[in-house]
């Protein structure tokens, strides 16, 4: 469902990410190709670094279909970006990207806190991260952050995944399974 990311797959996350369905919401939009291959070799650089964690999101037959990200990192907290390729949507793809990102975050990385800012008119990210049990919304829980985001205008809400309601939600999740 998730690999390390490599430069192989850039055409094809280039043509999905070009899609206007798609395009307006991705974080690190390119407007060529080849600026597309030099951010994702920049991505993998900062990730040796350990600024950023970026991983490529695939379907079940292995294909790229889009990106996850963790990026900001400071002080085991950092920023979600995610997108996925609009031929995916509407598939769970987000959710089981985003479940199995935040048990490597959290398991591996010893990361607390996970960001995401998504603007209030993106409807269909609002309403997919509002299913989420373990995501809360953090406007008011964090009103520096929530402050930074928006410092020139109010675009942004903001939600956080805590490590530990993750794993209780997770937990809660596996229990209800297995009755």
């Amino acid at each position: 469902m998730l690999k390390k990311r490599d430069l192989q797959e850039c055409h094809s996350l280039y043509s999905l990410m070009m899609d206007p369905a798609v395009f307006p919401y991705v974080r690190y939009a390119c407007q060529s190709y080849e600026e597309y291959l030099f951010l994702t070799k920049q991505l993998m650089a900062e990730e040796e670094q350990k600024t950023v964690i970026s991983r490529t999101i695939l379907n079940e037959a292995g294909q790229p279909i889009g990106t996850i990200d963790l990026y900001h990192i400071e002080h085991q907290r950092g920023f979600l970006a995610t997108w996925i390729g609009s031929p995916y949507f509407g598939n769970g793809y987000s959710q089981k990207a985003k479940s199995a990102f935040f048990i490597e975050l959290f398991l591996e990385h010893a990361i607390e806190t996970v960001f995401m800012k998504i603007r209030k008119q993106n409807v269909r990210s609002r309403k997919a991260v509002e299913k989420l049990s373990y995501v809360k919304l953090a406007n008011d829980v964090y009103p520096d952050v929530y402050q930074r985001i928006n410092a020139k205008e109010q675009i942004y809400d903001l939600y956080h995944v805590e490590r530990s309601v993750f794993f209780e939600n997770s937990m809660d999740l596996h229990h209800e399974v297995a009755t």
